[in-house]
Order: C-alpha cells, then structure tokens, then sequence
C-alpha cells in the first residue's frame, strides 16, 4: 500500500517537525544533567554546539544527495539512525555519551533536512515552502515545552521524552516506507557528496540579502536554546526546570504562528516585519535584566520570535520556491547551514564569555546587542535591495 500525496505530505511535515523537537528535547535536562555530572556552562553549549556543528558537516555532504538517489532512502536510514540515538541518550551515564548522542542526532538531522524541505516542494509548491518555515519553530517549541513538563512533573526525565521520541521515529521510518517516491533518480550522487557550497547565479542575490537574517534569527535561538535557561532562571530567581523549555518554547511557537499568519504577505513585508520584531523583541529581554520582569522577558520573547518567524520564513521565500526540482534539496540545505553555523558557533562563544567573561548578564547583554546589529543590517539589506523579491508561489502541484 501507498500513501497519497496529501499523507505523503503530512509525514514529511512531521519528520522535521518531531527531528526539530528531539534537538530542542534536551534543553529543559542540562540542568538535570550539570547537577548528575558537574561541568560547566561552556560546555553546555559546547553539547548545544556540536549538534549544530554536526548537521551543518552533514548538510554540506548530503545536503543534495537526495536530488540524485530520491527522498525515500535518505529519509529512511535518517529516521532508523534517529530511533537508535535515542536509545543513546537514554542511557547516557556521562558528558561523552551525551556529547555522541548530540552529534548522531545532528548527522541524522542534517540528512533528513534538506530531504524533508525538496519533498515537500515536490508535493506542493505553496504548502511546501509555508512547512519549511512552520515546521522547524513549531517542532523546536514542541521538543522543549513537552520536555520541560516531563523534567518538571514526571518521574525519570531523562528517559521518557527520548522514549516517546523513539517510539514516533519508529512510526515514521513505517510511514517513509509507504510513501512514493516524488523525485526521479539522476546520475551524479557520488559526486554529491563532495562538500560544496554552491548557489544558482539567479539566486546568489537574493541569499546574500537573506543572509544576515538568517544569522540574526538562529542566533537569538542558539543563546536562548543553549544559555536561555540560565539567564532565565537568573533572572526570576527561580529552580524550575521547566523555565528552561517554556523560555524556548515561547520563542519558538510564537515563531511559528507569526510564520502562518503572514503565509501570504509578500516576501520583503515578512522580512521587514521579522528584523524589527526581532531588534525590538532582543531589546525587551535585555530590559527585562535590570527589572527581574518576568513580563518583560516573556513579552520580549513572544516578540523576538515572531521577529525570529518572520525573518527565516523572508528568507526561505527569497531563496528556495524558485530553485528547479533538481537543485531543491541542495539550496534549502545552504539555508540550512548558514542557520546551523549562526545557531552553533555563537552560542559556544556565549559559554566561553559567561565563565571568563563576566557570568551570564553580562553574556546575555553582549549578545543581545550584537543580534540587535545583525536584525537591524537584514532590515537595511531588505530596504535596500531593488530585484524583485518572490511573492508567495501561488498553488501549483508537480
């Protein structure tokens, strides 16, 4: 038996959805993990860091290996490999466990990503390219809410998410069996996975004004994914382990319902819209650090994620709808590494400067101002830039 386009479609959606929610899962736990194993905020964001550093490595391997062997069978050895890494994280007694797990995760993600995103553009052109941008938020809010409730109401924590996320990659993996294949198979694959970063001439100008962007929203989420729960817990004067996922998941849901809401805004107005929610939202979390304001910083963090939806889904908009069927996972995957390095690196260097640089106040404001910078120039770039920006694809099927 085989799925229909529309099952087909909605499983895709839920891959990354459910793979984004498994790299947010930990997030609520490195308290629960710095308490059992004792290391220090550097290197939580060192274990933050090298899962991003891990998809973006395998985004530029295999980032297009899928435009020549087929969605199916990238998409099916990711989700197994995505299953056995949770068996990993669940019986992780120590800091090299759990740094391997982050990184198989990150190899499994990084496959399934610019997989997922051409399937899905492959199916529907229109939903395709909303999905891209929803699913991401909506799974990284799902991960770190459902995570922070198991931590803080549940019994063994540190086993229960990983279950249940186990147990859906198993029904996906299932479902990927059943779904067609929606890409014709090309010669070349080999060839593939030599590292490239290579961008169609007709779309270099427009990448190059979603760059900063990019890197200006996935920044925001690497410090609120990797340092958030500190700062959080800081501020509030709080022991609650389940801040730490409400702080990401509030980003990231309300990411997600700024993305559906401006589904058919044009492109420039998304990008307009999301660098300045996202400067004005960075600047109400940095004005909730002398006030302790708990509804100061949860204010900022609704803003700076619909500035965070907005800004990736401009960028996505710019970027991918116009590439051919055969360039698609390999573009969407370059949107996805300069998200995954801007995600990455500034967060290590965010642990690096709370330790020997002042705690994580002084971090937090440092890094603040600095996304500020990043929105504000995305904003100018898309002010500026006289090409045509796409418009929304209107409905158009393969």
């Amino acid at each position: 038996m085989r799925l229909g386009r529309n099952t087909s479609f909605y499983l895709l959606a839920s891959i990354i959805l459910f793979f984004l929610a498994g790299s947010s899962a930990p997030t609520p736990l490195y308290a629960v993990y710095q308490a059992a194993w004792g290391f220090s905020p550097i290197m939580v964001t060192v274990v933050f860091g090298i899962y991003a550093l891990a998809v973006l490595v395998t985004l530029l391997v295999v980032g297009s290996l899928s435009d020549h062997v087929g969605r199916r069978p990238v998409l099916l050895a990711a989700t197994l490999v995505q299953a056995v890494t949770m068996i990993l994280f669940i019986t992780a007694d120590g800091l090299p466990t759990l740094i391997a797990a982050r990184i198989i995760q990150g190899l499994a993600t990084g496959a399934a990503a610019g997989a997922v995103g051409a399937g899905m553009l492959d199916l529907d052109r229109a939903k395709g390219t909303t999905a891209n941008a929803v699913a991401p938020m909506l799974g990284t809010a799902t991960g770190a809410l459902l995570s922070g409730l198991f931590v803080q109401f549940l019994p063994a924590p540190t086993v229960v998410v990983y279950a249940v996320l186990g147990a859906i990659y198993l029904v996906q993996f299932a479902g990927v069996l059943a779904m067609p294949e929606s890409v014709t198979r090309r010669p070349g694959a080999l060839a593939s996975l030599r590292p490239h970063f290579a961008v169609p001439p007709r779309l270099r100008a427009a990448l190059l004004v979603a760059a900063p962007a990019l890197v200006a929203a996935w920044a925001l989420a690497g410090f609120y994914g990797s340092l958030g729960p500190m700062l959080v817990r800081r501020l509030l004067d709080s022991h609650s382990l389940s801040l730490g996922g409400l702080t990401l998941g509030t980003l990231a849901a309300s990411g997600a319902l700024a993305v559906y809401l401006m589904r058919t805004w044009p492109a420039r107005t998304v990008m307009t819209f999301g660098t300045s929610a996202l400067a004005i939202g960075v600047a109400f979390t940095l004005a909730a650090i002398p006030t302790h304001s708990a509804l100061i910083f949860f204010t900022g963090a609704i803003l700076a994620g619909a500035g965070f939806g907005g800004a990736f889904q401009g960028a996505i908009r710019m970027v991918v709808p116009e590439a051919k069927p055969h360039e698609r996972a390999g573009v969407l995957s370059i949107v996805y590494v300069i998200a995954y390095l801007a995600m990455g690196l500034p967060a290590v260097l965010g642990g690096v400067r709370v330790v020997h640089g002042g705690g994580v106040i002084t971090t937090a404001r440092e890094y603040g101002i600095a996304v500020m910078v990043l929105a504000i120039a995305a904003l100018a770039g898309a002010l500026l830039h006289r090409a045509p920006i796409l418009a929304p694809a209107a409905p158009h099927r393969q």
